[in-house]
């Protein structure tokens, strides 16, 4: 039994582990088996293979079951309750990539929306992919507004690896010269139409603080080489990302880190194997590997490595950690501090205004642009200037202008030659902006572990009690109020504002629950994105945020997975894990 044993153990053994398979678990894959590593991934759902599963990528209208692919009503309260109050993209064209809530039920304190997909890719294949660095006031602002904890790194520690993240996934851009937003490596930028062309110039004009530029997004508009060689091709314009491009025209795990790391021949995948814990070895004081949950078999089957990159997504990766108790941790794993599961943060959104654009009716444009414009943030710049009294920090607009088509028509009621006519010409031009806002770090904003509700697989779930503060709060009056300022300076008609409210979760960039910081006292994690208490556990994905800034996080989130796997692989040469 002994030799069983060994045997078993050493066929389970690897260099590293990574759980999870989205954005950051592919980055750390990648990085990982390039240095030499032989790497497992871990994914707790399905496996999705480039190409061959994305079932409904060239579906046609006319071939979904219902209008426009909406789910009726029944389905989506019976399986999508949360999902079905946030107006979110699930459909027919969908619904395969994200979890059903009566399976993955959780438990709100108050309104928490948790959008997930539990696949191989996670939610790279479901992501918005506007791609933006954090700039340098943004890792300060903590330190010298006294809030939440300082970052342990600064703007110029990250900026070489977002230099090597977009070169690789590709981001479409205009370079601006802004030090809130600063510029990167860009292929070239996507085209503004000739409404979004006017509101820029019209609005730079009267409000010069305020600049108006295409969407950052990780798209490839002139694939390099590199890129070409990796099967992926340049953007078609076709705004079907949320069924898997089969281009690989926009950055997935899928379509990009995966392949690079099934190339090296040190990567193994092993889908359907859900991380319920980590191992401890208290003697030692180091992680040697995970509990798996094997869903196939339902049997618990453990595996070994010398490092352990926790890229699970911020709430999973802090369930994770709190479900690994031991006498070390008895409240849970690198939880000495007590801020694992705390300071949960996200965008807050849903505020903005829209507009009529008259004038324009001869005008149309070319293809469906998978991206929008971008307002980078004006407020509380550090100059008098910019300086808002009522709040800190500050937010950033995306939006757009466009011409309702066709679907216009699928609810509203007559039928006939007349409303086919009506229906054969586009709408009139609207234009819309929409508020992104930087949610402050507070301790009480957090989830905890509920032992008493259970999931499919009869694991513990979460419950959330997450909300807005006055801060926030007094910043979207300003979005609203900001918004309709710009839209009366282009000259728009019918200006209306409007604040629909938010429930937290809904921007889908949960960030903080094992934060970064200076201090074990008050931080989950150090300069490196390692454990303070056992150093050869990293968490790279969102739970490591420290703040939010305003701007979307993933490339950050790809930045710090490089940079730790850089630290983590030569301290394992040095012996120092």
């Amino acid at each position: 039994m002994a030799n069983l044993n060994t045997r078993a153990r050493q066929t389970n053994t690897y260099d590293a582990i990574v759980v999870g398979s989205g954005i950051t678990g592919g980055w750390a894959a990648k990085e990982l088996t390039e240095k030499g590593l032989k790497t497992l991934i871990l994914e707790r759902g399905p496996m999705v293979r480039h190409l061959e599963d994305y079932p409904t990528a060239t579906m046609n209208p006319w071939e979904t079951k219902y209008p426009g692919g909406k789910l009726p009503a029944a389905e989506m309260k019976a399986h999508y309750p949360v999902q079905a109050r946030t107006g979110y993209a699930l459909t027919e064209y969908s619904r395969h990539f994200f979890v059903r809530d009566d399976e993955h039920p959780y438990t709100e304190t108050q309104r928490f929306d948790w959008i997930r997909g539990y696949h191989v890719g996670g939610r790279s294949l479901l992501w918005a992919r506007q791609t933006y660095r954090h700039s340098p006031m943004d890792f300060e602002a903590n330190a010298r507004e006294g809030v939440g904890v300082d970052w342990p790194i600064r703007y110029h520690d990250l900026a070489p690896w977002y230099d090597h993240v977009e070169r690789f996934i590709g981001v479409s851009g205009q370079s601006e010269g802004l030090a809130q937003l600063p510029d990167g490596h860009f292929q070239p930028p996507m085209e503004m139409n000739c409404v979004e062309k006017d509101l820029k110039v019209r609005v730079e004009a009267k409000i010069p603080d305020r600049r108006i530029t295409i969407g950052r997004v990780a798209h490839l508009t002139a694939p390099t080489e590199e890129q070409l060689a990796q099967g992926r091709g340049k953007c078609q314009n076709r705004n079907l990302c949320i069924r898997g491009c089969p281009f690989g025209a926009y950055f997935s795990s899928n379509s990009s880190t995966l392949p690079a790391a099934e190339r090296t021949g040190n990567l193994t995948l092993r889908s359907g194997s859900i991380v319920t814990s980590l191992i401890l070895d208290e003697k030692k004081g180091k992680a040697t590997g995970v509990r798996v949950l094997d869903e196939a078999s339902g049997q618990e089957v453990e595996f070994y490595a010398d490092v352990v990159f926790l890229c699970a997504s911020a709430l999973n990766t802090a369930w994770i950690m709190l479900n690994s108790t031991s006498t070390r941790f008895p409240n849970g794993f690198g939880n000495d501090s007590d801020q694992v599961g705390r300071n949960i943060m996200d965008h807050h959104l849903g505020v903005g205004a829209q507009a009529e654009a008259p004038g324009y009716e001869d005008k149309y444009y070319s293809g469906r642009r998978p991206n929008g414009i971008y307002v980078p943030r004006f407020r509380n710049l550090g100059d008098r200037a910019s300086a808002r009294s009522d709040y800190l920090r500050g937010f950033g607009y995306q939006g757009g202008a466009g011409r309702p088509s066709w679907e216009r028509g699928l609810n509203a009621a007559g039928f006939g030659a007349d409303r086919k006519a009506a229906l054969s010409q586009p709408g009139p031009w609207m234009v819309r902006l929409g508020g992104f806002g930087e949610i402050l770090p507070y301790a009480d904003n957090r989830m905890t572990l509920n032992r008493a509700l259970k999931d499919k697989h009869g694991l513990p779930t979460l419950t959330f009690d997450v909300s807005l503060r006055e801060n926030e709060i007094a910043m979207r009056k300003d979005m609203r109020l900001a918004a309709m300022e710009m839209l009366d300076a282009a000259g728009f008609k019918n200006v209306v504002g409007a604040d629909q409210g938010y429930g937290p979760g809904l921007g889908i960039h949960e960030m903080g629950t094992a934060r970064m910081g200076r201090d074990p006292k008050t931080s989950v994690l150090n300069a490196q994105n390692q454990v303070h208490a056992c150093k050869n556990v990293y968490v790279t994905d969102g739970a490591a945020m420290t703040s939010a800034s305003c701007v979307n996080p993933s490339l950050t989130y790809m930045a710090l997975t490089a940079r730790a796997v850089d630290h983590a692989v030569s301290s394992r040469r040095k012996g120092e894990l």
